[in-house]
């Protein structure tokens, strides 16, 4: 047994152990820490990230949690990562991803990521919410980089399709049935935590890239690396179009943030129940 499968299974059996759920779960939610739509579902138990051995939470500055949840109606039950493990917070790449491969190991096979994202893309807006379809890795690195399990994936797996174009145009149809703007866009995964210059903006525009985030990547290559299915939302909570860039305060991209969680929390939660 490779030592990333040995640490996969001992968060797994943590996770098992201390389940209040009995049954198959083949669905999980990962988001940022606390959004507001957390408030529509069914909150089971709580579990601290720092409780689960050994990866999640290694450091003091990891304040997520692992959510036991179900729908309001409780006909589906789920997970939720509540906060990512975010590459600049000094984690390396494989630990950012772990707990993806842990929720391959519990049986999950579809994952739904909400982001919070600036963007770069100037039709966009504030406060809108995102439809990633691809994204382009700009971190300067991967979780797939050294020794490769064969029992969670191949070697080179194949990243031509990392956000499920069937299940992508199955949600962004049900969005555009009920009405609900949103933007389809290309992902670009750098490292932050700072914020961007007005060159570096006007750079990231021309690689392609609709919109901005650090947390995304990571993820997505180990779900498609485990055969897990993906989508992926983000809420747009700063504007970082070249020659309009304007400091704003944390108060003010929460705001927006939240702005987008309300109109999109709705939609969220009817995607939720239609996961087979």
């Amino acid at each position: 047994m490779t030592e990333q499968k040995e640490l996969i299974q001992r968060s797994a059996n943590y996770i098992k152990q201390n389940s209040p759920f009995t049954g198959k779960v083949n669905f999980a939610l990962i988001t940022y820490r606390d959004p507001s739509f957390l408030k529509d579902y069914k909150i089971i138990k709580r579990v601290k990230y720092s409780d689960i051995p050994p990866v999640f939470g290694a450091d003091a500055d990891s304040s997520g949690e692992f959510i036991y949840a179900s729908t309001k109606d409780g006909k589906k039950k789920f997970y939720i990562l509540n906060g990512h493990i975010n590459f600049y917070n000094g984690y390396r790449m494989r630990e950012a991803a772990h707990p993806v491969y842990v929720l391959n190991e519990l049986g999950v096979k579809n994952i739904i990521v909400i982001e919070e994202a600036g963007y770069l893309n100037p039709r966009f807006s504030i406060g809108g919410v995102a439809a990633i379809y691809d994204h382009i890795n700009f971190m300067g690195d991967n979780p797939l980089i050294g020794e490769n399990d064969s029992t969670i994936g191949t070697r080179f797996p194949d990243m031509s399709d990392p956000y499920d174009a069937k299940w992508y145009e199955s949600i962004t149809a049900m969005l555009r049935e009920r009405k609900f703007r949103f933007y389809p866009s290309v992902y670009l995964g750098i490292t932050g935590p700072e914020t961007e210059t007005e060159a570096e903006c006007r750079f990231y525009r021309d690689t392609g890239s609709d919109i901005l985030g650090y947390s995304l990547v990571p993820e997505n290559m180990a779900m498609v690396h485990a055969g897990i299915k993906c989508a992926a939302f983000a809420m747009l909570s700063r504007e970082l179009v070249a020659d309009r860039l304007v400091e704003i305060t944390d108060a003010e991209k929460r705001a927006n943030r939240q702005k987008a969680e309300k109109s999109f929390a709705p939609l969220l939660a009817e995607l939720i129940a239609s996961v087979k």
